[in-house]
């Protein structure tokens, strides 16, 4: 039985869509595979798998070394417990977006209407999920067209 985080964690919010495609066009605010953040981290909570920064959440403390040295800036820290994750920090509109990226957030809404506790809002065409008020119960995930939203629990199928 796993025990629930408490303290905050560090992820990457992306979901290396665009490096798994093998196409030269990369999004410009995704991971690039620097290994700044595996360096900084004290921990060794962060490892690069197939080119995009992967955070241990049992390793991580949460102090916020990784996130200072990322020059991306797309290491952002949530509440251990969250299981819900839009792995995507893209903020260009849709069609832009898809064509960088396959699993890119394109801001369409359907995560934030299918969420029964209101926990998602979309702001410059990113959805954003409020850890406190989410529930985890992978709606959102379920009805992302894209799968910019990882249920890191493996719950959803195809996660």
């Amino acid at each position: 039985m796993s025990h629930k985080i408490e303290h905050n964690v560090a992820y990457v919010a992306c979901g290396s869509g665009c490096a798994a495609a093998g196409t030269e066009a990369h999004c410009s605010e995704g991971c690039i595979g620097c290994g700044a953040c595996v360096a900084a981290c004290p921990h060794g909570a962060i490892e690069l798998v197939d080119g995009i920064a992967r955070v241990d959440r049992a390793r991580c403390t949460g102090c916020g070394l990784c996130g200072m040295a990322c020059p991306q800036r797309v290491i952002a820290f949530v509440p251990g417990y969250q299981d819900i994750l839009v792995r995507c920090n893209n903020t260009d509109k849709g069609a832009v977006a898809r064509k960088l990226c396959p699993t890119s957030c394109i801001g369409c809404g359907m995560c934030a209407k299918k969420c029964p506790a209101g926990a998602i809002e979309v702001e410059e065409n990113c959805a954003h999920i409020d850890g406190a008020v989410c529930i985890s119960c992978g709606m959102c995930a379920v009805a992302c067209p894209h799968g910019a939203i990882h249920d890191r629990r493996g719950l959803v199928a195809g996660y």
